[in-house]
């Protein structure tokens, strides 16, 4: 009897190891369930200086991860307005980002202009240098530009050769990019012998040059405003995010990639 009862305690006192073990276990997965993914709808011009301050939210946030959904700012705004499950929005221009603001699909506390930046026309480096102004563009056989209606790089090559007066002469040599990055590879393989990008674009590559910087007075401001998407199913997380990339040391951060904070 004594025997039996003692091999009833082992199987007991194993029995609620076990159950001890299986709810530790449990728990463990509820707290790794507990981390949050979020979606970041973000202009192309700004990969490499999110890339960087992903890395910096996410050792401050391990609970965070970061996704970038990188685009044309136009479309990136088309699939927010189509429903697209995206948390923030940082738009190169801020006719899209307005739109979405029509439509009451941005967060009015947690939105700003937060960064400007500069258009610039750009050549292969290893070019005749036959491009030095945008005078020179009635010369060339193809220049890339972003595709007007949907990438804000675009639209505001299409103002500058408006203004310059030389949009007639030169839209039939034009070759429509579905993004800012698009552009920058057309000019890097010398698949035409101009384009027009961002400063910052043409300074991740070591492959183009700039042939000319565009006057602000050109184009309409390059503004890239940032906001929380309200339909987010991570407002609070969202929210962390925004205040990051709206800080002092986020700034910096952009600064370092050529971009400059907005008046």
């Amino acid at each position: 009897m004594r025997k039996m009862a003692w091999l009833v305690a082992v199987v007991l006192l194993f029995g609620l190891y076990g159950c001890d073990s299986g709810s530790k276990e449990g728990a463990g997965q509820t707290k790794s369930a507990d981390k949050v993914e979020l979606t970041i709808s973000a202009a192309a011009s700004l990969q490499e200086a999110l890339a960087e301050a992903k890395t910096a939210f996410e050792r401050k946030h391990p609970n965070i991860r970061i996704q970038y959904n990188f685009g044309a700012s136009g479309a990136l705004q088309k699939q927010i307005s189509e429903g697209a499950p995206v948390d923030l929005f940082f738009s190169a221009a801020a006719e899209p980002f307005e739109e979405l603001k029509k439509e009451g699909l941005i967060d009015s506390k947690h939105e700003n202009t937060v960064l400007a930046n500069e258009l610039v026309l750009i050549v292969p480096k290893q070019g005749e240098g036959a491009i030095q102004s945008l005078d020179g563009l009635t010369r060339a056989k193809r220049v890339a530009i972003g595709i007007p209606e949907s990438v804000p790089a675009g639209m505001y090559a299409k103002q500058t050769l408006e203004k310059a007066g030389l949009w007639e002469q030169v839209k039939a040599k034009l070759v429509y990019a579905k993004d800012v990055r698009q552009v920058l590879t057309y000019v890097e393989t010398g698949n035409v012998d101009a384009g027009f990008v961002y400063r910052t674009d043409a300074l991740v590559s070591d492959n183009v040059k700039i042939a000319a910087a565009v006057p602000s007075g050109m184009h309409d401001p390059i503004v890239y405003p940032l906001g929380v998407v309200k339909t987010s199913k991570h407002l609070k997380e969202a929210r962390e995010l925004y205040d990051y990339l709206t800080s002092e040391q986020a700034l910096q951060l952009f600064e370092q990639h050529g971009f400059r904070p907005s008046r």
